[in-house]
């Protein structure tokens, strides 16, 4: 039986088999299979509790009944008694399993949200930075928030209908007894009425997923405003930025009222049909009393039966509800679990040594080793795309396909749309396995990266550039996440990237807690913590894109020296055009148009080099003023 919490270890990227099998994305109805089949015991134990639980409402009428018949109507005190103790009885073990049930359903649901959750969270690290270039940062938040907790739902509302169709098989039988007519109307009446139903189930179906949508672009756009919150104040976005929230927001909320009404109406359908049922079922007993076919008892038995009847139309028709709403998740959820990371080791992989030249193709640059190498490029943009191949990274040059479609459509044009997103993600995933097939075009010792296994790449070469974040936890999980360094090698790690007033703003030192992206630190705070954790890695090859670019010129200065210090000895490269790092720089490469057409001391290109000297300046007059 799974338990709670759930052990989720699915996609692995190793050669060893993951020790839980990669859930069916086949189809949505497949997935929902895959997730309810991982827990089919305790959702059978659910089910058999929840059908003791409704055993007061099954054999209660009929136990009812029969008492009136031969306690009042037959005279007998001994049996009015038996049959009181015996409707006890059953009101007892119903009591005692509703608790029962209770309980494991809430483990059940529990289960499936965090197990879902556990899958997105694994799948977001086994896909890395290719993630964002494929799923929009809303989709993948939208599955392991609202969605993953659709799965939850539908294992609950899996066990009471189960539990519910029990009872209905039973309570149909019990009546099959007393009176073929009436039994009949009863058996049929469940299929009949939800039936009755289904074709408003598939206009509920398109506004929730239109909903999901939209409240997915608006997850994405919050996510956006949040990030770059300090960058629009500094340009004054704010207010434009408001205005596409708010748009978005209502847009949101308009989908929101059409699927609600929608709801509403396949829930008020199914209270119609219900009492429709249970007019008809009053009335035909009544006629069969006053033909003489049924006591009194029998036909209390039956009124009974006909309120009972009411609660497993309902859960059927919640179940229907909650289907749909899961089939909308499970659609969701397999254009993210169906994602396959590009990157395949070679057959006969080959060692880098991290001690070695390092040389990038494309735009002409050789780090020697052991120094530390700065590249100025008046084009941000140019110097990180250089430090993505150098680590290779695959570059952000394509826009996430959305899963689900933006539009009313329906039909044959849906399902276009739905075809079209599945060809464009197909596309998006063979350009990244072609790219990472062929040679890299960067080579550390001689050796192209394409040949070397990512892991042994990784291990090298380390990339920390401004888009890094920070999780939330303590100080001491953010710098050494690994846990591998002492306390005075963590210490020092802080030192280098002046982070000390982190550390002193913190009542609880190393276990001070930070929020999720470090959003209680200044901007400048949250970037030397970044440093500080990429100086804690001591990797062979450092490579840091605009390490500094949130900090005052006083605490740039002091980290540039303490940087060029810590690394003395080791391959050090950094993107800036910051004259505080250019001073300690060994060697500068001048990039222009992605190509190195400049190389030397800073002091010599600066006498020199025209190009250079206008990069550098220019930098120079944007600072002066903060001066």
């Amino acid at each position: 039986m799974q338990d709670y919490p759930p052990r989720i270890a699915t996609f692995y990227t190793g050669t060893d088999a993951a020790p839980t099998p990669d859930p069916d994305t086949r189809s949505p109805l497949a997935f929902l299979r895959w997730i309810l089949g991982r827990q089919k015991g305790l959702i059978a134990l659910s089910s058999f509790c929840y059908a003791l639980w409704f055993l007061p409402m099954t054999l209660g009428p009929w136990i009812f009944g029969r008492a009136v018949d031969q306690g009042i109507v037959g005279g007998s005190e001994a049996a009015l008694a038996g049959w009181a103790a015996l409707l006890l009885l059953v009101v007892v073990i119903g009591g005692v399993f509703g608790v029962v049930s209770h309980t494991l359903v809430v483990r059940s649901w529990l289960v499936a949200l965090y197990g879902a959750l556990e899958m997105v969270t694994r799948k977001v690290a086994q896909m890395g930075h290719v993630l964002p270039r494929r799923s929009p940062t809303g989709e993948v938040l939208s599955v392991a928030s609202s969605d993953s907790d659709e799965f939850g739902a539908l294992s609950e509302i899996l066990a009471r209908t189960v539990g519910q169709l029990s009872s209905y098989l039973t309570v149909a039988f019990i009546v099959l007894t007393m009176s073929w007519q009436l039994g009949l109307l009863t058996l049929v009446a469940a299929p009949v009425l939800v039936g009755a139903a289904l074709p408003l189930l598939r206009p509920l179906h398109r506004r929730q997923q239109l909903e999901r949508a939209r409240t997915s672009d608006l997850t994405s756009l919050a996510t956006d405003i949040v990030a770059g919150l300090r960058i629009l104040r500094g340009i004054g976005g704010e207010q434009t930025f408001g205005t596409n929230y708010a748009r978005q927001s209502q847009s949101a909320r308009e989908a929101g009222v059409a699927a609600g009404i929608w709801q509403a109406v396949v829930e008020a359908v199914g209270v119609l049909l219900s009492g429709i049922f249970l007019v008809a079922l009053v009335w035909l007993g009544t006629r069969q009393v006053q033909d003489g076919l049924l006591t009194v008892g029998e036909l209390i038995t039956f009124l009974g039966y006909g309120l009972f009847m009411v609660g497993p139309i309902r859960t059927f028709f919640e179940f229907a509800q909650k289907g749909v709403r899961s089939l909308v998740s499970a659609r969701r959820a397999i254009a993210l679990f169906e994602e396959r990371p590009p990157w395949r080791d070679p057959d006969a992989p080959v060692s880098v040594d991290g001690n070695a030249p390092l040389h990038d193709v494309a735009s002409g640059l050789t780090v020697e080793p052991g120094i530390l190498t700065v590249v100025v490029s008046a084009v941000p943009e140019q110097s990180a795309a250089l430090a993505d191949r150098l680590g290779r990274y695959l570059p952000a040059d394509t826009e996430p396909v959305p899963s689900v479609e933006e539009t009313g459509t329906k039909g044959r044009a849906a399902r276009r749309s739905r075809a079209e997103r599945a060809q464009e993600r197909a596309r998006i995933a063979a350009l990244d396995e072609e790219r990472v097939r062929r040679e890299w075009g960067v080579t550390l010792g001689g050796v192209d990266l394409s040949h070397a296994r990512l892991d042994d790449v990784r291990r090298q070469v380390l990339v920390s550039d401004a888009t890094s974040q920070l999780f939330a936890g303590t100080l001491q999980d953010a710098v050494d996440p690994h846990a591998r360094l002492t306390r005075e090698q963590a210490e020092e790690a802080l030192r280098i990237a002046s982070a000390e007033d982190v550390y002193d703003a913190l009542p609880e030192g190393w276990q001070g807690e930070l929020d999720e992206r470090g959003r209680g630190l200044s901007g400048g705070q949250r970037q030397r913590v970044v440093l500080a954790r990429a100086m804690a890695v001591d990797a062979p090859v450092l490579v840091l894109v605009e390490p500094t670019s949130a900090v005052d010129a006083h605490t740039e200065a002091r980290i540039a020296a303490r940087v060029a210090e810590a690394r003395r000895g080791r391959t050090t490269v950094v993107t800036t055009v910051s004259p505080l790092w250019l001073h300690h720089a060994d060697r500068v490469a001048l990039l222009h148009d992605g190509t190195v057409v400049a190389e030397g001391s800073h002091a010599d290109l600066l006498a020199d080099d025209e190009a250079y000297r206008r990069v550098v300046i220019r930098e120079l007059d944007e600072e002066e003023p903060v001066r």
